[in-house]
């Protein structure tokens, strides 16, 4: 039985009990890395953490089995305010799915790690540069009673970065930029100035970035909201 007291062992052994080729093959299509993973649901993952409930240094072992599932119980069970940077940049060392990143980011932010956000960004690999925007992102949601400039900062990142062509760091400066246009009004301004710039660049991939964001935060239902 799965509870507060089990082991990663325990918890290991549990989701080795529910692997399921059928989801394997559909969380392929869906371009999750599955070359170590057991086909359990996210919905399924979420159970199983309410049942073990949080315990750190048992997540931080849960990450070191190296399997999905086991990995997004790790960040699922961490405790936010037991999470030290170092150990968060180790996290980021095996990052190489995007879901496992965002999963990461949220609990990074939640953590309260946000001066890890310019490294990430730093970093040429495609994961790890992802999770600064996935970070941001985040923080433009669930950050509600955080000053806007602490938000609107960041813009000046996502210009730097928005002619990254690949796929999952280009969805996730998108994403970053859309998030915080859609904060609030005082953001939504700052948010499309950027975007109708980047809209107008020479590079395909800003352009994309930009054209993509300024079709949403000019949208009716957005405008809707933030009246």
């Amino acid at each position: 039985m799965i509870g507060p007291s089990s082991s990663a062992a325990d918890l290991i052994a549990h989701l080795q009990t529910l692997r399921s080729e059928d989801g394997i093959a559909g969380m392929a299509r869906f371009g999750i890395v599955t070359g170590n993973a057991l086909g359990i649901s996210n919905p399924q993952l979420r159970s199983i953490a309410r049942l073990a409930r949080k315990d750190h240094p048992r997540a931080l072992a849960l990450w070191q089995s190296g399997i999905r599932e086991a990995r997004l119980l790790a960040l699922m069970t961490s405790e936010p305010k037991r999470l030290t940077a170092d150990e968060a940049k180790a996290f980021a060392e095996d990052f190489h799915s995007w879901e496992i990143v965002d999963t990461a980011a949220d609990l990074f932010v939640e953590a309260r790690l946000d001066a890890l956000t310019e490294g990430f960004a730093a970093d040429e690999r495609e994961f790890v540069r992802r999770t600064a925007f996935a970070m941001i992102a985040a923080m433009a949601v669930h950050r509600k009673k955080d000053p806007d400039d602490t938000i609107l900062v960041w813009l000046t990142l996502i210009e730097a970065h928005a002619g990254d062509e690949r796929n999952f760091v280009r969805k996730a400066v998108n994403w970053a930029l859309r998030n915080i246009g859609k904060r609030n009004k005082a953001c939504n301004a700052p948010a499309l100035k950027l975007a109708r710039r980047l809209a107008e660049s020479s590079g395909k991939t800003a352009r994309w970035i930009g054209k993509d964001a300024v079709r949403e935060l000019t949208s009716g239902a957005v405008i809707a909201r933030l009246k």
